[in-house]
């Protein structure tokens, strides 16, 4: 009998080694550019650096709106939820750079939302390349944040490339509407100013000519830099601006004598409140943009029972596809920590990694594949022209 129980004990004993040699060992980080700890009990922690006041808040606002719908479809990441942090670019240098100091304090968050502008994106992409964060896009264009040259590795964008967007418009000024000189006006900051310059390099190669490239200082009285360009003698006007800006020159153009000059904007207008705030003067005129995706009515009627209507400009699939796009890397590389707690770690340069292998990913604002150097969709532009206070698509 006693033989039998040592026996017994002795199994029992070999069991219970067996079993914790089976056990996971604890997670240690070994990534470069360490890791992100989600507790058992805690949510993920998803940055938002966009404008969400001032007068291009409808742009960031819309852009949150898509996240937002995006976090309600995914439920859970890697069995947990995610909450936002949410900080203003204030579609500036200053409010990118603090933004983005603020968010790159924060340990706990895995990854960002942003910049709406490209002037907050580009002191934001430096400071969080710094620690080893991501930010992706949903609407910062501007060339030299992809440029090899120029390129911060954190960053990355599910809006075009303006280099494409310039070539469009320049493309449907000199071919299509038969403009042979062209004006532009840019307020310095990187997506007005570099847009413009591909505008004008694009139309000049198809045989056109840039009399004027004016730049103003945003907020300034318009007259005078109107009255320069209406003494060369522009076809077109093209003025790639915010909405502040864009309401002025849009409605004293015609007092400036350029009333039967064609007015052409891009996205940066392409918004209900620019038109609510420029109309009438703002009937006709075109504007390059995003091409229009059918929406699935699954998808507007989840918008409309979340925000009461329809969206307000057109950033919001772009900011859905970009928080898909970071929750599917993130279920790529996160790691458990135990085996009995759902506590995870998400090493940072796999995660960036991960972003950058992203390939074939049907997203809601068209495919989604990443270059080397962060430019992740597909150059789909459409000219719109606002009629009956609407942005109709026109071309191609």
């Amino acid at each position: 009998m006693k033989k039998h129980s040592l026996s017994v004990f002795t199994a029992l004993g070999m069991m219970s080694l067996l079993m914790a040699g089976c056990l996971r060992k604890p997670y240690v980080c070994s990534d470069p550019l360490g890791c992100v700890e989600v507790g058992n009990a805690e949510s993920i922690q998803l940055g938002i650096l966009l404008t969400l006041s001032g007068s291009n808040s409808v742009l960031g606002n819309d852009a949150l709106q898509g996240v937002s719908i995006a976090i309600a479809d995914k439920k859970q990441v890697f069995g947990h939820s995610v909450v936002l942090v949410k900080e203003d670019d204030q579609c500036s240098q200053a409010g990118g750079q603090q933004g983005a100091s603020q968010l790159a304090a924060n340990p706990k968050i895995v990854g960002v939302i942003g910049a709406t502008c490209s002037s907050a994106s580009e002191p934001a992409a430096k400071i969080l390349s710094g620690v080893g964060l991501v930010l992706v896009s949903p609407s910062s264009t501007a060339p030299s944040l992809t440029d090899p040259a120029t390129h911060q590795p954190a960053f990355l964008r599910t809006i075009y490339n303006d280099k494409a967007q310039g070539e469009a418009v320049a493309n449907f000024a000199f071919n299509v509407l038969g403009a042979r000189y062209m004006a532009t006006i840019h307020d310095g900051t990187p997506y007005p100013k570099q847009l413009q310059e591909v505008a004008c390099q694009s139309f000049e190669q198809f045989g056109g000519q840039c009399v004027r490239q004016v730049a103003i200082t945003s907020g300034q009285d318009m007259a005078a830099a109107l009255l320069s360009i209406a003494a060369s003698r522009p076809d077109v006007i093209y003025y790639p601006v915010y909405t502040a800006d864009g309401v002025k020159i849009t409605q004293e153009a015609a007092a400036a004598g350029l009333a039967n000059v064609t007015l052409i904007s891009s996205d940066g207008l392409f918004n209900a409140s620019f038109i609510q705030q420029s109309e009438p003067a703002s009937e006709g005129m075109y504007l390059s943009g995003p091409a229009g995706v059918q929406e699935s009515q699954d998808f507007l009627a989840k918008f409309k029972a979340q925000f009461g209507g329809e969206p307000a400009a057109s950033y919001h699939l772009q900011a859905y596809d970009a928080a898909m796009m970071l929750f599917n890397a993130i279920e790529k590389v996160a790691v458990p920590v135990s085996s009995n707690s759902n506590g995870i770690s998400i090493p940072r340069q796999a995660l960036r990694q991960a972003l950058y292998a992203t390939q074939n990913m049907q997203g809601l604002s068209g495919m989604i594949s990443c270059s080397p150097t962060g430019d992740c969709a597909q150059p789909n532009i459409e000219i719109f022209q606002v009629v009956n206070s609407q942005f109709k698509p026109i071309y191609p």
